[in-house]
């Protein structure tokens, strides 16, 4: 039965459905005349008598893969349609290439021949009532499926093979270009590369995406779109998620990279089938060459942002350096629970506490669950911290690195020995192999099941070395080392220094602090190191209260200098108050007043002079009263070394304030017989 004599009056009564789909957007942009031939097939359906307006073109899918159905809109609205029994045929260029998967394909099919629903291409008009219709369609669905795979098994292995030698052309994150061989080099764009470089140079210095970002600003970023607009610079907002996209790119390392992710395909709850991308941790990446093309960092500086970016992520159970005082924050334990302690703070002023995260919690505490002063904690860790990096120490430390040195060294040339002694086996088991007749496969099979050995031995041994020079020892400079612990406790405590530094700085020595709670007024604090060395120390849980060796010298060095020399000189003894900060003046008229700590001469005037409280009692008058004169410097007087006012007295200026208080209207008397006082 011919094509037209299959068409009944029934089927042009129906819709007629041109269904018009190109893979990808590539494809819409350059093959323009297969995308001209989908939409002829209309004029095909008004030849085969349909009228104009039960033409229906249905194109939503340009640019979507064939693949799966689930990410085909154009695909399920045929389907709906031929279901409801709407539809009298389904044009299409390629009837078989309507859906690439076989059982898509085959339900559709299905439905056709329930509903009397054709199916019409070039080749000719399917009837799917007539079994030798529906044979024909269903091999050609078989033949589109194969076609498909054997398409995409030589091209994945072909760009899989490109790749191995670094020259499959990948899209460039924005930064990097081709040059006219080819070859990858930095954008020669001034302004692009500025906005990159600064990228990197931002997280260096604030050490989060976040951070960057924040830094970042008020100015534009870079953007080279890709697919049909490929090549095309704009420029944007920098956003968080690009940052960390920039920060994460192994290409701006000048490495060439490839199978960073993986695609996969869910089935939703509602049967939808939809593409999924997950990323592949570095080790299971498909092609990695380092030092393939000029970067912005080096490789090794990626590496230390990898580990940065994934100390900051908190998703992992990671607990990055927070801004606030409190050093211990996101290392420190329970000792009891072996919970963490959380940081709370009491006060406006900074003062904070460890609290247990289980004794706030609604769970059962264990015994011995409790908070801790972070100023209690924090002085032991830093004087320990301070103590592990003297010069002494890290002479120590550099002797160790050096025989760490040496003893990878020499393991590293035993496993360069052992690569050309397997490589030389191999070797000979090959030419031994191709010695032997091909007809003897007795002595051929023996043959070539020793050389696989050989061949298993010599990449188990290219295995054991590389796996040595991954794992080489990073040696800092010794100088730069020991000039940092000449002056790493100014270093410390420069105003410069910020909380976030410190942190830092602490946690690439200390693994982390454990308290435990040994009674009322004391804790147990344990300290472990990264080098599995521990230190334990007995403090007071609560140490509000200033060292006694501060009091102490304050108490001896009153009568000699002033209160701001000896704030200085307990900083410079490294000395700090009971909430761990650096002495001032305040701090030391505190301490003279808690501890009742006065001058040996109790007297500071000179001839001619009196004191604030004298002054008071002749001129019958609070001694907040005379304050104000002294400041605005309308009573003569001067300042010892404590900042103890010492007034010039005598019957003239006597006389004056007698009458200034006596004509004053707002000043109250504390004595009224202020007129027979007399100087002391």
């Amino acid at each position: 039965m011919s094509g037209s004599q299959k068409i009944s009056a029934s089927h042009r009564s129906r819709l007629a459905l041109v269904y018009v789909r190109q893979s990808t957007m590539l494809q819409v942009r350059e093959n323009t005349e297969s995308t001209a031939r989908q939409y002829g097939l209309a004029d095909r359906a008004r030849e085969l008598g349909w009228a104009e307006a039960d033409i229906v073109v249905i194109d939503v899918d340009l640019g979507v893969s064939g693949r799966f159905s689930g990410l085909r809109a154009g695909f399920g609205q045929v389907v709906s349609r031929v279901c409801l029994g709407e539809v009298g045929a389904v044009f299409g260029l390629e009837v078989s290439r309507l859906a690439r998967s076989s059982a898509e394909f085959g339900r559709l099919l299905e439905f056709a021949r329930l509903t009397d629903t054709l199916l019409i291409d070039a080749d000719g008009v399917y009837d799917l009532g007539d079994f030798n219709d529906r044979l024909v369609l269903g091999l050609k669905s078989t033949m589109s499926e194969a076609e498909l795979h054997i398409l995409a098994g030589r091209l994945h292995g072909a760009r899989r093979a490109a790749a191995e030698r670094g020259e499959l052309r990948l899209p460039l994150p924005v930064g990097l270009v081709y040059d006219d061989e080819g070859l990858i080099i930095l954008d020669p764009d001034e302004e692009v590369r500025a906005a990159v470089a600064d990228v990197f140079a931002l997280f260096d210095q604030h050490g989060s995406a976040l951070g960057v970002v924040r830094a970042f600003a008020g100015r534009r970023f870079p953007r080279r779109d890709t697919g049909v607009w490929d090549g095309r610079l704009g420029w944007g907002r920098l956003t968080h998620g690009r940052a960390a996209d920039v920060l994460k790119n192994p290409a701006y390392a000048g490495a060439y990279a490839f199978g960073r992710a993986a695609s996969s395909r869910k089935v939703r709850p509602d049967g939808t089938v939809v593409a999924c991308v997950n990323r592949r941790p570095r080790d299971q990446w498909t092609v990695l060459i380092p030092d393939h093309h000029e970067g912005y960092v080096s490789w090794q500086q990626y590496l230390q942002i990898e580990a940065k970016l994934a100390a900051n992520r908190t998703s992992t159970g990671a607990r990055p350096p927070r801004e606030g005082p409190p050093l211990c924050q996101g290392v420190i334990y329970c000792g009891s629970c072996g919970f963490p302690m959380s940081t709370g703070y009491r006060r406006a002023d900074g003062t904070a506490d460890y609290v247990c995260n289980r004794a706030r919690s609604d769970a059962v505490t264990t015994p011995g669950c409790h908070s801790i002063a972070a100023a209690a904690v924090d002085a032991q860790v830093t004087r320990l911290l301070l103590a592990a990096l003297t010069p002494e120490q890290v002479h120590l430390a550099l002797a160790a690195a050096d025989d760490l040195h040496h003893r990878h060294h020499r393991s590293h040339r035993g496993a360069e020995l052992a690569v050309e002694r397997a490589r030389y086996e191999a070797d000979r088991a090959e030419r031994t192999f191709t010695q032997v007749e091909p007809e003897n496969r007795l002595v051929a099979r023996s043959l070539e099941r020793r050389w696989e050995e050989k061949l298993a031995a010599l990449a188990q041994a290219e295995a054991a070395l590389a796996d040595l020079a991954a794992a080489r020892p990073v040696l800092p400079e010794p100088d730069r080392l020991h000039a940092l612990a000449q002056d790493l406790p100014r270093l410390w405590d420069a105003p410069t220094t910020g909380a976030k530094d410190r942190k830092r700085l602490l946690r690439t020595l200390i693994a982390d602090v454990t308290v435990r709670h040994v009674d009322h007024s004391r804790a147990h604090i344990g300290i472990r190191w990264h080098t599995g060395a521990t230190d334990e120390v007995v403090c007071d849980r609560r140490t509000n209260r200033n060292p006694t060796q501060a009091v102490e010298l304050v108490r001896s060095l009153l009568d000699t200098r002033s209160d701001a020399e000896i704030a200085g000189h307990l900083n410079a003894l490294g000395l700090r108050t009971g909430k761990c900060r650096p002495f001032t003046v305040a701090s030391i008229r505190h301490i003279r007043q808690q501890h009742a700590i006065g001058s040996k001469r109790n007297d500071p005037t000179g001839p001619g002079e009196i004191t604030v409280p004298q002054a008071a009692r002749i001129l019958g008058v609070h001694e907040a009263a005379i304050y104000p004169w002294l400041r605005n410097g309308e009573m003569p007087a001067r300042q010892d070394r404590h900042r103890r006012w010492c007034i010039t007295w005598n019957p003239q200026t006597e006389d004056y304030w007698h009458n200034r208080v006596a004509t004053s209207s707002h000043l109250k008397r504390t004595n009224p017989n202020y007129e027979t006082g007399q100087a002391v």
